[in-house]
């Protein structure tokens, strides 16, 4: 078997285009010696119209622009593309696959070519897998410079050749000769490309994380249920003078589902005339624990912002 490590650069990515502009790959066998390594530079028909993931600070390639026109087209580079990827003695492979996936997809479309159709693999997934970390994404230049790996971000040969030594590094990490070996360990089920559908990578540690997300999410949700009708119930007993006297307090999510805590705070808020509001930018107080931040506390506009202990030493509790 074969591994192909690839990746992709584009003068211009939208919802509906993706113009490609590098096809980067390395091409080994199964014990990553290279076979092949080429950088397939590809005249976008286009401009270049650069952004970052917040559609903002213009990326920088490291190529020289004004030569792309002179650089064969997609449709000539057709048949190589094709075939590096949809070889059956070949495992593809790339960084945050899914990404390149979609530009493929986006460009044979386009193009109105045939659908890609292969299997494929991704380090940026093997590494959450091996880390046990699904809640956030890692970059290649993350994952290599902790593997001691170097190369030239965002030019797609060298992406491709740092992505083929993260899979190599991590193989010997957890001890497996061969990438198989290593999906295998991780009981990962390969992504698929196919008439035009594109189906993630996808693992049994990935399948726990997500249900106990889940999970968690219903014990929020019922945890904030039982304390709004708590609340309900409680400010019919509220007093009518007190250190709180009509004025709004506002409690911070995590903890409104602190049960225990929160039912006694919100009761002492009543008692001492208090009202209780879930709008944080019209309280009077809101109350957090220590070192919280998020949007709702950047919400705050007049209230004062205390610490629970700090409120319960206002509340004299």
């Amino acid at each position: 078997m074969k591994y192909l490590f690839f990746d992709i650069e584009c003068s211009v990515v939208s919802k509906k285009a993706a113009k490609i502009c590098a096809f980067g790959y390395c091409l080994t066998d199964e014990k990553f010696h290279i076979l092949e390594k080429e950088d397939l530079l590809i005249n976008p028909q286009g401009g270049f119209h650069l952004t970052d993931r917040k559609g903002t600070q213009g990326l920088v390639l490291p190529y020289e622009y004004d030569r792309f026109k002179s650089y064969p087209t997609f449709l000539e580079y057709k048949d190589k593309i094709y075939g590096l990827l949809q070889d059956e003695d070949t495992l593809v492979a790339g960084h945050a696959t899914m990404n390149d996936v979609k530009y493929l997809n986006l460009e044979s479309k386009r193009f109105q070519l045939p659908s890609f159709a292969f299997d494929f693999t991704d380090t940026q997934f093997l590494y959450m897998n091996r880390i046990g970390e699904f809640s956030r994404q890692f970059g290649l230049g993350a994952i290599a410079e902790e593997l001691g790996v170097d190369f030239v971000a965002h030019r797609a040969v060298d992406d491709a050749y740092a992505t083929m030594r993260v899979a190599e590094a991590i193989c010997k990490a957890e001890g497996v000769e061969t990438l198989p070996a290593l999906i295998e360990k991780y009981q990962i089920t390969l992504g698929r490309i196919e008439n035009y559908e594109i189906s993630p990578t996808t693992s049994v540690a990935l399948s726990a994380y997500r249900e106990e997300q889940e999970r968690h999410k219903e014990e929020r949700e019922k945890a904030k249920t039982e304390f709004y009708r708590f609340v309900d119930r409680e400010k019919r007993k509220r007093a009518k003078d007190g250190i709180l006297k009509n004025k709004l307090v506002c409690f911070s999510h995590p903890l409104e589902l602190e049960l225990a805590l929160s039912k006694n705070l919100v009761s002492s808020t009543f008692a001492e005339g208090g009202i209780f509001t879930s709008r944080a930018e019209e309280c009077d107080y809101y109350i957090c624990f220590e070192e919280e931040s998020g949007a709702r506390i950047k919400s705050v506009k007049k209230g004062r912002i205390l610490t629970v202990d700090e409120f319960k030493t206002c509340l004299g509790l």
